[in-house]
């Protein structure tokens, strides 16, 4: 019998496994949103109660959120086949093994526990390198920096759990060190982050953190730095034909008969994709 790994994770680290799982119920439904079998061969390998999320209908909507993450780095791709991409927070990504080109450099940066935990699912090779630390700090940009190539930097479900303040902080020391860089991030509205719906969330999904920062113009986020600019701003109601195809019957069936509907349940939550100023 195989020994499952233990989780041994701080309250925001924890949320790392909700996409997980998404990702592997995702992968076990017909016509899914994606296929992922890494994760579906981590969540079989971890000692942890995931049962308490079965039923939860939100597991779809991480995996929309992750598709859209992914177009965004596919673009990047397109554009800069040798580029570098970041993972922030990267707990239990699976993102380079999903969509990788064969060119591009990785690197996948969380705080020590989530990668004590993640190298026991994966390895460093040359174009992939994990780094423990926090985004708040700056001793993870050297090896970044000495990649000398334009950069892509993903925060999925990551800086959203901090305030503002630690957020503008983490954003303006990297559009300072990485001018022209792209920066992709997801963002809440307010009513997202109100107290009692945080509490809701938090029970819901049977854990102790829960969105924090909220920012109801993604557009504002230009203010903080010169040279910050929103390329992109988009609900899960602006998915492309081909995530709607692939999207639960009821999401489908609202998308094209009620958009309205769609664009109403949707409009608080946002990937929001930003150029850190010019080279």
């Amino acid at each position: 019998m195989t020994m499952k790994h233990t989780v041994n994770l701080g309250s925001v680290q924890e949320t790392l496994l909700i996409p997980l799982y998404s990702r592997a119920l995702e992968t076990a439904r017909p016509n899914g949103l994606l296929k992922d079998p890494r994760a579906v061969e981590i969540v079989d390998q971890l000692d942890y109660d995931f049962s308490k999320w079965r039923g939860n209908a939100s597991w779809s909507s991480a995996c929309v959120r992750t598709r859209l993450f992914d177009d965004i780095a596919l673009r990047f791709l397109e554009q800069y086949p040798d580029g570098v991409i970041v993972e922030i927070g990267c707990g239990l990504n699976t993102r380079f093994e999903r969509i990788d080109n064969g060119w591009a450099t990785w690197f996948d940066l969380d705080l020590p526990d989530s990668i004590d935990l993640r190298r026991a699912f994966f390895e460093d090779s040359p174009r992939r390198t994990m780094i423990a630390g926090s985004v708040f700090d700056e001793d993870w940009m050297a090896p970044v920096l000495n990649a000398g190539k334009p950069t892509l930097f993903l925060s999925e479900a990551v800086i959203i759990y901090f305030e503002e303040p630690q957020v503008k902080q983490a954003l303006v020391q990297i559009a300072k060190q990485f001018p022209g860089a792209w920066f992709a991030t997801d963002i809440c509205g307010p009513k997202l982050t109100a107290p009692k719906v945080r509490e809701k969330y938090k029970k819901l999904f049977g854990i102790k953190s829960w969105f924090k920062w909220a920012c109801e113009d993604p557009k504002s986020i230009e203010r903080w730095h010169p040279g910050i600019e929103l390329l992109a701003s988009q609900t899960f109601a602006d998915a492309s034909p081909d995530i709607v195809a692939k999207m639960p019957i009821v999401w489908r069936t609202l998308t094209r008969f009620a958009p309205f509907i769609v664009r109403h349940l949707t409009k608080d939550y946002r990937i929001a994709h930003y150029r850190l100023g010019a080279r």
